[in-house]
């Protein structure tokens, strides 16, 4: 775990005795029960892995004598955790959508990392990546992420706090708090939490005062060892008008991206929200041109769902592959993009970046050629329905893993280099956009 978050909650423990398969821990009392609700899980996993099946881990008070008396915290609430919970501002639950659990959501290579560093910190809170900062354009899953980490702490926490807000409700709470002169209440609710999941974070531009009093709520939860998760859709360092010292803070933990899904996440992401809905009589050709058609985001990948759901119902047609067509092609006639062949991406990615076909098709690892080749890889991946071997296979004979490495690093590359992010944008809609 992070030395400060050590030195501060657990280097003051120290061992009393051993009482069958309890260890007994000694903790100051101002940290005793903080430390119990926090780190409780962690201390029992550590002496289970040591002492063996069943081992536990019991904390109390140095200024007990014995310390074989004290209640064992996991079976008998203690008075202070108690009253401690029942002065609890109600505010430090999460309300959390149903609906919005890492159960329900859809893993591909475009969120592959940020799922993974979200169930991270809602396994560990405070001690895997903190801060967590996820970022991507909107609609890709980044508030469904936060309410995952919300059900899952509140499912599995054993009484660790989490609070949701957006940056809107912060700052309303925040002016609220001012006018009434209720900034202690105000601050308890934020500051007491262990887990701080915040949305939308790019809107505490240009509002000086919300930030200031962000920038210490960031601060007093990050040296208490609480676990913070932020959202944006857009990179720290491109928040021009946020504070220099928030940005770095920020990027002190993981930053990481989501992207638009490819094809194969689209259609699970229509096919998990059939089943979820119990939507009857929808034909699979229906939801794989619907997957074809709707590129941009999810939400509009299930609106687009839930509107030829809705005509189907309306008009009493079963949901097939011809209703599908009829209602996208009148609501969305801009999402009817011109298939491209890998062959043609070949060739505009050399025209982009003045390289010729022959040695982008080479075995030359050169830099001047291995990103253009990269990038057309990238894009027939995007772009087309070709599988992985099929585009190594029109990339001079590579295999698929070559063809999936190039695409990973593509990703990564046009997420930390904007140049490269333009680039790649361009290039893109120049594809798209072609009649």
């Amino acid at each position: 775990m992070p030395e400060p978050v050590w030195q501060l909650w657990l280097a003051p423990l120290d061992v009393r005795c051993r009482d069958g398969s309890t260890l007994v821990l000694t903790a100051p009392d101002d940290i005793r029960v903080r430390v119990e609700r926090r780190f409780g899980r962690l201390l029992n996993a550590c002496a289970t892995s040591q002492l063996g099946r069943g081992a536990a881990v019991r904390l109390i008070s140095r200024s007990d004598p014995e310390g074989l008396t004290a209640p064992d915290p996991t079976t008998t609430p203690s008075a202070e955790p108690a009253a401690a919970a029942a002065a609890a501002p109600r505010t430090r639950t999460a309300v959390v959508n149903p609906r919005f659990t890492f159960d329900q959501f859809v893993i591909g290579d475009s969120n592959r990392l940020a799922h993974a560093a979200a169930l991270a910190v809602a396994e560990m809170p405070g001690l895997a990546y903190n801060p967590l900062f996820i970022c991507g354009p909107p609609g890709l899953g980044k508030t469904h992420l936060l309410h995952s980490i919300a059900d899952y702490v509140q499912t599995y926490g054993d009484g660790t706090t989490v609070r949701y807000t957006t940056v809107e409700d912060f700052t309303n709470h925040f002016l609220g708090a001012l006018h009434g002169h209720d900034m202690d209440a105000f601050k308890a609710a934020y500051r007491d939490a262990d887990v701080l999941l915040v949305d939308d974070v790019q809107f505490l531009q240009s509002k000086a005062r919300t930030e200031q009093e962000f920038f210490h709520t960031f601060n007093a939860l990050h040296s208490a060892g609480a676990q913070l998760v932020l959202t944006s859709d857009r990179l720290p360092r491109d928040m021009g008008l946020l504070e220099e010292r928030l940005r770095e803070r920020f990027e002190a933990g993981l930053v990481t991206d989501v992207h638009p899904p490819d094809y194969d996440t689209r259609l699970t992401i229509l096919r998990k929200r059939v089943q979820q809905d119990g939507l009857a009589n929808v034909d699979t050709a229906a939801l794989d041109l619907i997957a074809r058609r709707v590129d941009t985001n999810i939400r509009a990948l299930e609106g687009a769902l839930i509107r030829v759901v809705a005509f189907g119902s309306l008009t009493s047609q079963a949901v097939t592959a011809e209703l599908a067509y009829e209602v996208l092609d009148g609501l969305y006639p801009d999402l009817r993009p011109r298939t491209r062949s890998v062959r043609e991406i070949q060739e505009r990615t050399c025209e982009a970046f003045g390289v010729s076909i022959d040695d982008l098709l080479s075995t030359n690892r050169a830099a001047p050629v291995a990103w253009p080749r990269q990038v057309a890889m990238y894009l027939a991946r995007e772009l087309t329905d070709a599988t992985l071997p099929a585009i190594g296979r029109a990339f001079g004979g590579r295999n698929h893993t070559t063809v999936l490495h190039a695409y990973r690093r593509t990703a990564e590359r046009i997420a930390a280099d904007p140049d490269a992010f333009d680039a790649v944008r361009r290039l893109t809609a120049e594809l798209k956009g072609e009649r």
